[in-house]
């Protein structure tokens, strides 16, 4: 999003009241235990992809399940450090669910088996990296260190239980480093959001929910022949990936800013850099698709969106009602915008209608996760923001297939827009 002077002041002014008001640290007196609700959206995202019947599910599967699991990571991690129990607990309750549905991705690319080995792994790194977030919050030089050593050997683990998994066609060490690439980060974000380098930490959790992302293609096509996997490597797949990516995390960081409204203005500040390197990547995206003007009037559109998202927050931490309705009724007009703008470059092959209701479906969305979370119901502020979550990869869905059927994509080669590198890599 484009950073209008007058906007990030307008959330700043509002900070110091919000963190009078807003959610605290130390938990909800006399709240209810986390609803069974709380997690339904993970297991609605997981039933959707846990029996895939083609490759590309499965790859598509695995992108979004492992996107997830960092980011809920990074949020369980960080509200060890902040001490905000409640926060962690709906976190916590979203990240074993997600567990549970890579599990069953797991057994129906490599079989029950195998699941079973998966399982044991995976829930023996969520342990040890809640064990390294007390260690922060501790202050426990020992204790981290621990941790760290116990991730480490969970890397080497994974990556022995792939290569075995595969049959050989993934190599331990290289699966064992893309762990340790994910662990590594999600250590280093803890450290930072710890030591008050809110920029470091928010940047880093970005590129962990990338690198967990595309991670997703090399576990996908390490389940299949050389042959197969060739399929979930053209052009249209690779778009497919990078929109879907890109959409998710747009989502996931706008949450990110909300929450940080009421966090105070440094962490504010962080979370908005974050989302506007993601506009500027969709911006680079969308150029490369329809041209250098067409994806300026994307970041026209895309940025008052944005801005739109930020103001209703701005307005909630600031208990103002007339603001509120303005943010709506403005977030209204901007999502026709984006309509008509979506409409336009697919040469109509999508009614305009349709993408504005899916854009204010969005905005619904993230209007009702902030303000879940400033009533302090953190379990309902989750489960928006993973129906979110889910409903922004089918927005990346609609709108690569029409792209493909309307436009040339000169698509990007290498690195993290095309589904390449993360825990397994590519074949030599």
């Amino acid at each position: 999003m484009r950073s209008r002077t007058g906007l990030v002041a307008l959330v700043t002014v509002v900070l110091g009241a919000a963190a009078a008001c807003g959610p605290g640290t130390g938990g909800r007196p006399g709240s209810s235990p986390v609803p069974p609700q709380a997690d339904h959206q993970v297991m609605r995202l997981a039933a959707a992809i846990a029996a895939p019947t083609s490759p590309r599910q499965v790859r598509a599967g695995f992108e979004q399940l492992l996107g997830l699991h960092a980011l809920l990571a990074v949020r369980q991690m960080r509200s060890v450090v902040a001490t905000a129990p409640d926060v962690g607990q709906a976190a916590g309750v979203a990240l074993q669910t997600n567990t549970d549905g890579l599990t069953r991705l797991v057994a129906s690319a490599y079989g029950g088996a195998q699941a079973d080995g998966f399982t044991k792994l995976w829930q023996r790194h969520l342990a040890d990296l809640l064990a390294y977030a007390k260690g922060v919050a501790g202050h426990d030089p020992s204790a981290k260190q621990q941790a760290r050593a116990a991730l480490l050997a969970d890397a080497d683990a994974y990556g022995s239980w792939l290569q075995g998994a595969s049959k050989g066609r993934v190599r331990a060490g290289e699966a064992a480093a893309g762990v340790r690439m994910h662990v590594e980060e999600l250590m280093a974000q803890a450290d930072a959001y710890a030591a008050g380098d809110y920029g470091r930490a928010y940047r880093i959790e970005r590129q962990a929910y990338e690198h967990m992302f595309t991670a997703g293609a090399g576990l996908a096509k390490a389940s299949v022949t050389p042959e197969v996997a060739v399929g979930l490597d053209t052009p249209p797949e690779r778009l497919r990936s990078a929109f879907a990516m890109l959409l998710g995390e747009h989502l996931e960081l706008i949450v990110e800013a909300q929450r940080a409204t009421f966090a105070g203005s440094p962490q504010f500040q962080a979370a908005a850099a974050q989302v506007n390197a993601n506009t500027t990547a969709l911006t680079k995206a969308m150029a490369a698709l329809v041209g250098t003007a067409k994806a300026e009037e994307f970041e026209t559109a895309w940025a008052n969106h944005v801005e739109g998202l930020l103001a209703y927050t701005a307005a909630v931490a600031g208990n103002d009602q007339n603001a509120k309705t303005a943010a709506k009724q403005n977030l209204d007009g901007f999502a026709e915008r984006l309509g008509l703008y979506f409409s336009d470059i697919v040469k109509n092959v999508l009614a305009t209608d349709p993408l504005t209701k899916a854009i204010t479906a969005h905005d619904t969305h993230l209007i009702n996760q902030v303000d879940a979370y400033a009533a302090k119901d953190y379990p309902r502020a989750q489960q928006m923001e993973l129906e979110g979550y889910q409903q922004m990869l089918e927005v990346a869905n609609t709108l690569v297939s029409a792209i493909q059927r309307t436009v040339k994509p000169q698509l990007p080669v290498g690195g993290s827009q095309t589904g390449g590198g993360g825990m397994a890599c590519r074949r030599r």
